[in-house]
Formats: structure tokens, C-alpha cells, sequence
């Protein structure tokens, strides 16, 4: 639906025309033949664009501007100017007018100020839709995030609570950080009328408005203590799952994806939505270490593998030519928040594969040097349904002997 235009212009003729001019085009038009009155009108009807004369006796456009703003900062106002008036049409976009026509005034001119006004208004919402929505999250954020804290003083695994709480703060900083810059450049694609600046905006606020939904998931999952739920699956299916996830994305950044399965391994009891989890962050993790770090390499690649181990185990491997890191990185791999990606990792998506994996009642084992890749091995046990049985907790004792 067309957004309601007031019309304020002095000149009888301009009135009919333009009025027939906007119906026609499908606006619904309000028309005051003076400042004074558009002022009245805005107030009893809050149009979203006003086209107003700059000229008028009394109250003039310049006058009108500065109400209308000062009551409504996000109407748009198109002025409205004769030859030798571009001193004040400049005045008026001082004053944030979204445009200026000049009389006479062509359809095709008025209709590009209108088509500009409407994308400004259109932006405004969805920014406005965007804080609101961003608002809720940051209360539901911030309630999860407080649940957290309790269970974090609970967690023997969490017990060093101020680097948990330090690093939580940094990943947030870095989140908001990216917001912020998002609604930086959303403001200024607004206020110079540049769409690039806007969809750049928006694209970096959706970014990290994923950021922080996935670091809130991941913290839950990371404290939430839990069993698997056990399934007889068979890890290649999981394998190339993760395969399908990542294949497009890998061709686009330039990486060889490439599988290399034991199609004699047997199915085996695992929870499939926590290990495609893990396999699915290794692989990521792989790619972004051949693309994103200081060093890329000639050929990038990444290599997920599968193998049969003695003594009932079974091996699921990813291999990446990439950056690779050193033994101090190393060590620090599976520390809460530690993430070699900067701001653009939480930390927790290899804490969170270790946990996964050590609940299924394996290892992850990494073997890395700088500049010659990285080897991750998730080495699980090969256990039926039956060998995952655990046992009922003991009666609780309700005081009869």
C-alpha cells in the first residue's frame, strides 16, 4: 500500500494538478493550501511524506520542515522550489528533507524524490523491526546467559568462573562490536541515500545477529549435562551428510572437498545429531583454516576419512592443508573461548566436540604444524545398543524398611 502524502503549496493550480498526479499514481493525498494548515493536518492525519512549497506566505516551507521534524524526525519531506531557490533547497536538506523538486514540476522527477522517500521509509521499518527484534533477543539472551552464570558456579567442569565469564564477555564485545557497525552504516546508507551502504549494514547485522543465537545455543549445549540418545547409525551416512553440507561452499572458496571412506566399516550406537555436530564443526573449522588464516596454500584441501581400528574402535578423520598451528595454539585448542579465528569464532565449537565426543566415550586427537595443516581424529568406541545401557539411579528411600 502507498504511504499517505500531504500536499502544502499556496498555488491552486499546483494543488489540482499534483493531487491528480499522485491519485493517479495511488497515493492517498491530504492537500492544505498553507503552512499554517499543513501543520494542522499533519497533526490530525501523521502522513508519512509531505511535499510542501518552500515559498509560501506565513509559514514557509522551511518553517514547516523544521515543525514537522521536530514532532516527526522520520516523515520524509520533499520541498518544493522555483528557479534561483537553490540556496534554500539546500537549507532544507540541511534540515534532513529526503529531497527537493523545482517548478515546473515534471512527473518523472517527483515520482523519483517519492520512489526515494518510500525506500527511506521502508528502511526505517525494517531497522526498527530489526531493534525490536534484536531488543528480545538480548533480553532472552540475557536471560539464558544468567542461567549460565548459576550453572557455571555449579559445573566442576566450569569451575574457573572468572575465565569463563571473561571470555564470555569478549565473544559479546566482539558481537556487539559487529552490530554496532552494522547500524553505523545502516544510518549513514539513511542519511546520504547510498543502498549499498544500507545492504552491506544489514548484511553485517543479520551476521552477527547469528553470532549471537549460535554462541547462545552452543553455551547451552556446552553446560546442559546429558546422555546420549542412542541409534544404531552408520558413520559414513553422517559423513556424507556433512559432505552435501559443506561441498558448495568448499567449491566457492576454492577447496577440494574430498572423501575417503572404509566402506567395510559396520554400524555402530551413536547420538547422529551430536556427532554430525562435531563432524560438521571439524569440517568448517578445516575450510576456513585453508581460506581465512595468514597463510593459504597453492592448492587448498580438506580430507574427511573413515577407517576400522582395532580393538573395536573406528576412526573418523579431517584432514586440511591449511594454515596449521603451533604447539601453543595447540595446547589451548579445547579452552573455553579460545578460537584462532579472532572475532570471527566464539571458542566454543571444539570445547563443544571434545564434550560431545568424550560423552560417546572417545578422544580427539590433533597432530598440526604451522604451515602444514592440521590432522583432527574423533577415534570412537564400536559399541552396540546393548553396551549403552546405563544403569536406573537407586531407589530413593521413602522411609518404610
Amino acid at each position: 500500500m502507498k504511504p499517505k502524502i500531504l500536499l502544502i503549496d499556496d498555488e491552486e493550480g499546483i494543488r489540482k494538478l499534483l493531487g491528480i498526479s499522485l491519485r493517479d499514481a495511488g497515493y492517498p493525498v491530504s492537500i492544505a493550501i498553507d503552512g499554517e494548515r499543513g501543520i494542522e493536518l499533519f497533526q490530525e492525519e501523521a502522513p508519512e511524506i509531505v511535499l510542501t512549497d518552500i515559498k509560501m506566505p506565513g509559514l514557509d516551507g522551511i518553517e514547516v520542515l523544521r515543525r514537522i521534524k521536530a514532532m516527526s524526525p522520520d516523515t520524509e519531506v520533499i520541498v518544493i522550489t522555483g528557479h534561483g531557490e537553490m540556496e534554500l533547497a539546500i537549507q532544507s536538506l540541511q534540515l534532513d528533507a529526503s529531497d527537493f523538486v523545482t517548478k515546473p514540476i515534471h512527473d518523472e522527477a517527483l515520482f523519483v524524490a517519492l520512489r526515494r522517500a518510500e525506500e527511506k521509509l521502508a528502511w526505517r521499518r525494517a531497522l526498527k523491526h530489526y531493534n525490536e527484534t534484536l531488543k528480545s533477543k538480548v533480553r532472552e539472551a540475557t536471560e539464558e546467559l544468567k542461567n549460565l552464570q548459576k550453572e557455571l558456579l555449579r559445573s566442576e567442569r566450569l569451575a574457573a568462573t572468572g575465565q569463563t565469564v571473561a571470555g564470555m564477555a569478549h565473544a559479546i564485545k566482539n558481537i556487539l562490536g559487529g552490530l554496532k557497525g552494522g547500524r553505523f552504516m545502516v544510518n549513514k546508507g539513511l542519511e546520504i541515500n547510498e543502498m549499498k551502504y544500507l545492504q552491506d549494514g544489514w548484511a553485517m547485522v543479520e551476521r552477527n545477529i547469528e553470532k549471537i543465537s549460535q554462541l547462545t545455543m552452543d553455551l547451552l549445549s556446552f553446560c546442559k549435562e546429558r546422555d546420549p540418545e542412542w541409534e544404531i547409525v552408520q558413520p559414513n551416512d553422517l559423513i556424507r551428510e556433512v559432505f552435501e553440507l559443506y561441498r558448495d561452499q568448499a567449491a566457492e572458496r576454492g577447496v577440494r572437498l574430498k572423501l575417503d571412506l572404509d566402506e567395510k566399516m559396520e554400524p555402530l550406537a551413536l547420538d547422529p545429531r551430536e556427532m554430525y555436530q562435531v563432524l560438521a564443526n571439524l569440517v568448517g573449522n578445516a575450510l576456513d583454516a585453508c581460506t581465512l588464516g595468514d597463510y593459504v596454500p597453492p592448492e587448498p584441501e580438506t580430507i574427511i576419512r573413515s577407517r576400522s581400528l582395532p580393538e573395536k574402535k573406528i576412526l573418523l578423520e579431517i584432514r586440511d592443508n591449511g594454515m596449521g598451528m603451533s604447539e601453543e595454539v595447540r595446547k589451548k585448542l579445547f579452552t573455553i573461548f579460545f578460537s584462532t579465528k579472532g572475532s570471527r569464532g566464539t571458542g566454543l565449537g571444539l570445547l563443544l566436540s571434545h564434550k560431545i565426543v568424550q560423552e560417546h566415550g572417545g578422544e580427539i586427537r590433533v597432530q598440526s604444524s604451522p604451515q602444514q595443516g592440521a590432522v583432527f581424529q574423533v577415534i570412537l568406541p564400536q559399541r552396540l545398543l546393548t553396551e549403552t545401557a546405563v544403569p536406573p539411579p537407586p531407589a530413593e528411600n521413602d522411609g518404610n524398611k
